[in-house]
């Protein structure tokens, strides 16, 4: 072995191009462990095979993480400089950059929540600057609790970038959903009344477009086997659509603009309809005709299922929350509770999410969102016909658009209860409703435009956010042990 490394290393001092092949040994772990493993005259296998074994690995792992930076388009700069960062990093400055989005389904480097803060000081000393910025922006877009990184901070909600963005829509993008319990399968509707079938594994990719509402598409839902789109317009139509095809198989009128769409949990044949007439109307999917209708004191602006299919929880126009029970055989409906989310405040209710159990309330929860800001929290009864009582409320900023939240139900069962919601200030913000005061722990910035819908996939790693201009960037969550 002694012999090899000589003749190798005579060789390389003859060869012009040394200093390459001295970085190929380098980089060459085995080399590297045999040469400094310890002399012949030490005669016990063990401790020269445990020492040789842990060499490997120093080596190994330090090839790998020069790797990863470069991989991200980082060089020996950002690298030294992270090697010799100082010990008071955290409380140094960091840069917040504007982010302007790319190419519609581009990847963009998902760096660690380290190596993008010290990237970011790396680049702000170089003459890359200017032609780094954007991607710089989209790898660092996510910073929690007033731009500064903290060891202490829940792992649960961190980000590590955006995974991909699409932006060949040029309209405002009203509603984004991924599909029934799939991770990759995401759709979105604009107001220029296009669908868009989207697919976010590697490579990302458009898969449909699904062209035929005339104005606003203003919900849309998967059904449970994700065949299938049926989707609600200002149109006044309500059009169901087949998407590996990528035609629409059925439209059914209305007398006027449909709002809010779901199909049932458990039989798919029956499709539940908000709509401007102050009704809801239970459409049956094979066939496109009226089942029954039931009829509230608004506009009918947001709804969703239970997990049963038994009960209904809509929204109005006025700030109203209705439960309504439905046989899941006949589709008939009923209303049973009222109750008002916002006080006596009366404004358009545009987000009602069901969940079957939240470890805040121990039991089935309903959250509520409001067009004043106002977000509500509440316990389900499955007993009393899902009768409702609120456990907590939160006043937020007003907003001008039909803005939507989410529960972020996986990350809620760490610790805390987490809603995450768009803003008219173009970011993306996490609330933890345990926390009384400071409410908000993490905020996503990349957006160029008010953020309006938001969705998160079945795995929960990757959360799609749509804004007013078009735009629709989807972000990776950290990994948590």
């Amino acid at each position: 072995m002694a012999e090899q490394i000589i003749e190798k290393s005579s060789s390389a001092d003859d060869d012009p191009n040394k200093n390459d092949k001295k970085d190929d040994f380098t980089a060459d772990p085995e080399f590297f462990s045999c040469m400094l493993q310890p002399s012949p005259s030490n005669s016990d296998p063990d401790y020269i095979g445990i020492r040789r074994l842990l060499l490997f690995r120093k080596a190994q792992s330090g090839i790998l993480r020069r790797k990863d930076w470069r991989c991200n388009g980082k060089g020996y700069v950002s690298y030294r400089n992270y090697i010799n960062r100082p010990r008071n990093w955290e409380s140094s400055y960091i840069p917040s950059y504007s982010s302007t989005p790319g190419n519609s389904g581009r990847w963009v480097p998902s760096p660690s929540p380290l190596s993008h803060i010290f990237e970011a000081d790396s680049w702000s000393t170089s003459r890359e600057l200017q032609s780094g910025s954007q991607a710089l922006s989209r790898s660092s877009s996510n910073i929690s609790n007033g731009d500064l990184p903290r060891k202490k901070a829940e792992p649960a909600y961190s980000f590590v970038g955006m995974h991909c963005i699409f932006d060949q829509c040029k309209a405002m993008v009203t509603v984004i959903k991924f599909g029934h319990m799939s991770s990759d399968l995401l759709a979105y509707g604009a107001s220029d009344g296009s669908l868009t079938v989207c697919n976010v594994s590697m490579p990302p990719s458009v898969i449909k477009q699904l062209v035929g509402h005339s104005k606003d598409v203003t919900d849309f839902d998967f059904s449970s086997n994700n065949l299938y789109i049926a989707s609600s317009s200002m149109d006044k139509t309500v059009r169901v659509w087949d998407i590996s095809k990528g035609v629409c198989i059925r439209v059914i009128y209305g007398v006027s603009s449909q709002l809010c769409i779901r199909f049932h949990p458990v039989n798919n044949n029956f499709l539940s309809v908000g709509n401007a007439n102050k009704e809801i109307t239970v459409f049956n999917f094979s066939t496109g005709r009226t089942i029954t209708k039931v009829n509230f004191d608004s506009e009918v602006t947001a709804m969703d299922h239970d997990h049963t299919g038994q009960l209904i929880f809509c929204g109005d126009a006025q700030g109203c929350i209705y439960t309504v029970s439905m046989n899941s055989h006949t589709g008939a409906l009923s209303r049973s509770h009222r109750h008002r989310a916002n006080g006596n405040r009366k404004s358009p209710v545009t987000t009602v999410q069901y969940r079957t159990f939240s470890l805040l309330a121990r039991g089935p929860v309903l959250l509520a969102f409001a067009r004043d800001g106002s977000l509500s929290f509440f316990s389900v009864s499955l007993e009393i016909q899902g009768y409702l009582t609120l456990r907590c409320s939160l006043k937020l900023t007003p907003r001008l658009h039909s803005i939507r939240a989410s529960f972020c139900p996986l990350l809620s069962l760490e610790k805390g209860e987490y809603i995450v919601a768009g803003s008219e200030d173009a970011n993306v913000y996490f609330y933890d409703l345990t926390k009384p005061r400071h409410t908000c722990v993490n905020k996503l910035q990349g957006h160029g435009y008010a953020v309006i819908g938001i969705a998160w996939n079945h795995g929960e790693n990757l959360l799609a956010s749509s804004d007013f201009g078009g735009t629709v960037i989807v972000w990776k969550r950290a990994k948590t042990s």
